[in-house]
């Protein structure tokens, strides 16, 4: 069976947990990480950046100097030059201190010039990365007012001048991260294009580097938020824009290609950076859990409270894993690469990943036996692996069963596809956890134990979410109620709100 393959290819590809970094690697983080975290304790201030809603010019100068604004940019183009682990465990400090920095940040380099970096000519990279690593903002323009998730369906438009030197565009972007500050922009827009197999014009997606020195672009006031307010998040416009055909990016027609590789490959940062704020919030959870005292007991004695911090503590754990994980295989292989891809976006991965698995489907029921983990995981942890491997396997049949009975039309069952989803996390971040758990047990770390109760006890939970959730799909009850959930959204939706009066008639 192919997904039984699959599987087992994939274990392979998880197991031993990854220890990427050479000597010469860790020393220079090392050399990083103590000025980064004193200049979050001892500089930067996110309740004074938070109050103002913006970072203080005194932040951005220290951050511009420390170079954490260009990270990976090679070092013979003005920057750090830092392995995806590396910029993980600084990003993980940023997190715990200042999440508006953060985001600061990452809209400037995870996404902001990363198609530079991914797509960029030689040229390109020479002239523009050694600008974004010495004081001039990225910014990443995608999302439209009618275009979130879809791509595809963006207005904003680029047409070739007649002199055939200038793109010429124009159209808007919304909540866009760094709007107001960036000078450089990853901007884009339809333009027509030729097909090559019928010869006729039609409209696709392609990518451009945008400077705000052009002309024509401006921006409106940052926006009021809820939280993360010192990120500058801003409308901005584009009124004939003229931009050479040079800074055309990945090619004509290939934009989604390119938006959806920077995406893809800056996601890895923001767990690294929700995995320091989730140890800081444990820290401050815990101080206070055993600071104060009711009944005549400190509250840390109480099963509910414990309850909570231990389940903080094994999604931290988790979180922290899997965000070192993906970054062990910044330089995987295609198809690994592609299972990458395929686990930071389950949910719009999955419809791709049947329509090819249902080409290979050759029979309708059953699996050869679950891959087996015996030989992978720590002896400790050989009954939680067993778990697992029985998840891969009722997940493979699961798959084999939706395909059966809905087709390529899966794509649009959103209700199952949730699902699967969520059983795809469940078994990888079980599995990633008992990775990280056998090498601790195996390296005889101090903290072992500790991490081998924390991978057990979500990957008991983690497999009976998993049997919920595929029993769910399966049963005639839970899809008759998906289809309830379906009517009970449209009328409201249709109503403009709940459809019955209040209960006191008056």
């Amino acid at each position: 069976m192919w997904l039984i393959k699959e599987a087992k290819s994939k274990l392979r590809q998880v197991f031993p947990f990854p220890n990427v970094l050479n000597e010469e690697q860790r020393e220079t983080l090392q050399m990083l990480v103590d000025p980064c975290s004193k200049f979050f304790e001892e500089v930067n201030d996110p309740a004074k950046n938070d109050a103002e809603e913006k970072v203080e010019e005194k932040s951005l100068k220290g951050l511009w100097e420390l170079g954490a604004f260009a990270l990976q940019v090679p070092q013979d183009l003005g920057g750090l030059g830092l392995t995806n682990t590396q910029y993980a465990r600084l990003v993980e400090i940023v997190g715990a201190h200042d999440l508006g920095v953060g985001i600061t940040l990452g809209a400037h380099q995870s996404i902001g010039f990363k198609g530079i970096l991914l797509f960029g000519t030689p040229e390109q990279k020479a002239k523009y990365l050694p600008r974004v690593s010495s004081g001039e903002f990225a910014a990443f323009c995608l999302t439209e007012p009618s275009s979130g998730s879809d791509a595809g369906s963006i207005k904003s438009r680029a047409v070739l001048s007649s002199d055939g030197k200038h793109y010429i565009l124009n159209g808007s972007k919304i909540w866009i991260s760094n709007g107001g500050l960036a000078e450089i922009m990853t901007v884009f827009a339809q333009t027509p294009v030729a097909d090559p197999k019928t010869g006729k014009t039609v409209d696709k997606v392609s990518a451009f580097i945008v400077e705000r020195a052009f002309g024509g672009v401006t921006n409106g006031p940052p926006e009021k938020k809820m939280g993360i307010k010192c990120s500058n998040t801003a409308e901005v416009y584009y009124d004939n824009v003229k931009i050479p055909v040079e800074n055309l990016l990945g090619g004509e027609g290939n934009g989604f290609k390119v938006a959806m590789n920077i995406l893809n490959n800056g996601r890895f940062g923001m767990a690294a950076a929700l995995s320091g704020t989730m140890r800081a919030c444990i820290k401050k959870a815990v101080e206070f859990a055993t600071q104060r005292k009711q009944f005549g007991q400190r509250i840390d004695s109480f099963g509910a409270i414990q309850e909570k911090i231990a389940r903080m503590a094994m999604l931290h754990y988790v979180t922290e894993s899997m965000a070192y994980m993906i970054s062990g295989i910044q330089y995987a292989g295609a198809h690994l690469k592609e299972l990458q891809n395929a686990f930071k976006n389950p949910t719009a991965n999955l419809g791709l990943i049947f329509e090819e698995a249902s080409k290979r489907v050759v029979r309708k029921v059953g699996l050869s036996s679950p891959p087996g983990m015996d030989h992978l995981v720590h002896k400790d942890l050989i009954n939680s692996a067993n778990l697992v491997a029985k998840s891969v396997d009722s997940f493979g049949q699961a798959v084999e069963m939706v395909l059966i009975k809905y087709g390529k039309s899966i794509v649009n069952e959103q209700f199952i596809l949730n699902r699967l989803a969520n059983a795809t996390f469940d078994i990888y971040s079980s599995t990633v956890a008992l990775s990280r758990a056998s090498q601790s047990l195996k390296g005889n770390s101090s903290s072992a134990s500790h991490e081998r109760l924390l991978a057990e006890a979500w990957t008991l939970e983690a497999t009976e979410r998993v049997a919920i959730n595929l029993k769910s799909i399966a049963s005639g009850k839970n899809l008759d109620n998906f289809s309830k959930m379906s009517t009970i959204s449209k009328n409201v939706c249709g109503a403009e709100g709940t459809v019955q009066s209040n209960p006191i008639k008056l």
